[in-house]
């Protein structure tokens, strides 16, 4: 347990002080929102390319990562949809939003950071397979389903399917992590080896990655709080932090991914809840409350779920 807590908690340690900077007034709000933008647009990307163009891909096929993963998925937001709509009697929005709110890791901020630390250079590379497919997923699924439960309860006039699809297109073409995804992917299929001072300039500029991340976490946290629907956010923050984990556990063992990629895939699941549920309310204008109290609710216990699942993982 002593080397759970010292893989986990520095990570959650830099949260708290990125929350502490800004919330004593040391630094302001601004400078987080700069920090990640810098981490979003530059760090991780040279990251992510670094590691797939370095990769030897000697694990599982990939389509079996993204079978596992996703499946934890499924079953977790359809399960939040149903509890939010049923059982705390919210609108199909509203449940959409739960859905996205218990089912949104955030795979950039603290899931990098989390995976490299304790599974290391090949959980790295599981994540970043999980990542070529999981934004464009998660926020075309998010966003669909938002237009279909608008349309249900009448509250905004149809898109059709093919401009949003195109939109969500449009904006994923132009998004650093898919540019660095594919130009990792280039290098490594051209053969082309990074050395030099090239290298040296990609090593020290990913190392930043996940510090930055973490800190700038802790800096954006102070702007969410907890700001009502606390019954149903708690609800969406279990299942966040144990429901899906728990699923994409189960999925790994049934598909018989190796011990590392299991290893990354369901402590990705089990981190805190990322900010895209509360970009997704705001595009929307709904559901703010239970996203920004989800979110917070989910980083704050974040350290205790993530290392009952490390302690699960490594015993």
């Amino acid at each position: 347990m002593a080397d759970v807590a010292l893989n986990v908690v520095p990570l959650f340690a830099l949260i708290l002080l990125g929350w502490l900077l800004v919330r004593t007034g040391y630094l302001t709000a601004s400078i987080g929102d700069a920090l990640g933008e810098f981490v979003f647009r530059v760090a991780v990307p040279v990251l992510l390319f670094r590691t797939i163009a370095e990769a030897t891909f000697a694990g599982d096929a990939p389509w079996r990562i993204w079978v596992a993963y996703f499946s934890g998925v499924a079953v977790t937001w359809a399960v939040a949809h149903f509890v939010a709509t049923l059982a705390f009697r919210r609108d199909r929005r509203v449940g959409v939003l739960a859905g996205v709110s218990s089912a949104f890791a955030n795979t950039i901020f603290i899931g990098l950071p989390l995976v490299s630390n304790i599974v290391g250079k090949d959980g790295l590379v599981a994540i970043s397979v999980l990542l070529s497919v999981h934004l464009p997923v998660m926020m075309i699924a998010g966003t669909l389903l938002m237009e279909l439960a608008e349309q249900r309860e009448g509250t905004r006039p149809p898109q059709s399917v093919s401009n949003v699809v195109m939109g969500l297109s449009r904006s994923l073409v132009r998004n650093p992590l898919v540019i660095g995804l594919v130009c990792g992917a280039l290098f490594h299929l051209g053969g082309v080896p990074l050395q030099g001072p090239g290298k040296v300039i990609v090593d020290q500029i990913a190392l930043i990655a996940s510090p930055a991340a973490l800190i700038s976490v802790g800096m954006a946290l102070v702007k969410y709080g907890i700001r009502g629907n606390v019954a149903p956010a708690v609800a969406m923050s279990l299942f966040k932090l144990f429901l899906l984990p728990a699923c994409v556990y189960l999925a790994c063992r049934l598909i018989g991914l190796d011990q590392d990629w299991t290893a990354a895939m369901v402590l990705t699941a089990s981190v805190p809840t990322g900010v895209n549920a509360w970009l997704l309310a705001n595009h929307f204008n709904v559901g703010h409350g239970l996203a920004s109290s989800t979110i917070t609710l989910t980083t704050m216990a974040g350290a205790l779920s993530v290392s009952f699942w490390t302690w699960l993982l490594v015993a």
